[in-house]
């Protein structure tokens, strides 16, 4: 292990708090870490960690901060413990919450006189650091700059602008796509699996149609950017009719039909809005504005 790499700080030692530390030390970085729980920082001690005894030392320790926490309410719950020693200091806020809390924290911290280096983690913990990982990151670009070559230990950092909001705004935008496409999937399997079918049997499938919606993306980008919704290969009022035969054959199964409500709804809105001859896409007009 080398020992000119800059120190990092790490608080928070959940599952992902616990693989960024990892390859931090793998990477020759002198790693302090912090976290409630002190005995979740027994293994990291082992692999050459220090243990800091409070969030002031934790803070006091390094330069750049990093924090894996459930949300920003956790980062004032810690780090209000240790305001005297954030003067200088770069947060790396890679917990997850709204956009707008994020520029509220960045302003709470610029107060104490530190700086607020906004993420998002795009990969799950066993992800961190290998092929494919990826991290969005927003705030000061001159701050930015200075830390990329640590934060790359981690994956591929992405800047998305001086915003700090702007981090959390694609962490957030992707997650909708990925919590959506899984609690999909657990309605398929379901709905199958009221007919006795394994849910291995439709994995495969499942796979084929997540590639197929990929396909769309780009397509789907110009419509919104351009808000015109060709109607020539598929309408609403097609898609709608399909929508709506899922809550049917979900309330048949006996299954709970939020999840397919919540889209057919989508579908009826644009419907009576005028869209039933547009493409899919149109449903965009619907979520741009919502029902009061």
């Amino acid at each position: 292990m080398t020992t000119n790499e800059k120190p990092v700080t790490v608080i928070g030692l959940g599952p992902m708090g616990r693989a960024m530390a990892r390859k931090l030390l793998a990477a020759g970085h002198p790693t302090t870490v912090w976290n409630r729980t002190p005995s979740r920082a027994d293994a990291l001690v082992e692999d050459g960690a220090a243990r800091a005894a409070s969030p002031a030392d934790a803070v006091a320790a390094s330069e750049l901060i990093i924090l894996s926490l459930t949300d920003y309410r956790a980062m004032y719950d810690i780090l209000g413990r240790a305001e005297q020693a954030l003067a200088g200091r770069v947060v790396a806020n890679l917990s997850s919450d709204s956009p707008q809390r994020t520029r509220e924290a960045a302003a709470w911290l610029a107060e104490r006189g530190a700086q607020l280096l906004a993420g998002g983690v795009m990969v799950p913990a066993p992800m961190v650091g290998e092929e494919g990982a990826y991290v969005f990151y927003s705030g000061p670009r001159a701050v930015f700059d200075a830390h990329a070559p640590t934060l790359r230990v981690l994956g591929r950092p992405d800047y998305r602008g001086e915003d700090p909001a702007l981090a959390q705004l694609f962490y957030q935008a992707l997650l909708a796509v990925f919590l959506t496409a899984l609690a999909g999937e657990l309605q398929a399997a379901a709905l199958v699996g009221a007919a006795g079918v394994p849910a291995k049997e439709l994995a495969p499938h499942v796979k084929d149609t997540l590639n197929l919606a990929a396909l769309f993306a780009d397509e789907t980008a110009r419509h919104v950017d351009e808000r015109s919704y060709p109607g020539d290969l598929s309408t609403v009022t097609m898609m709608g009719a399909t929508a709506d035969h899922i809550v049917t054959a979900s309330r048949d199964a006996g299954l709970d039909t939020a999840l397919p409500e919540v889209v057919k709804s989508l579908y009826d809105r644009a419907i009576a809005a005028g869209h039933g001859g547009d493409n899919w896409t149109s449903l965009y007009e619907v979520i741009t504005r919502p029902a009061r």
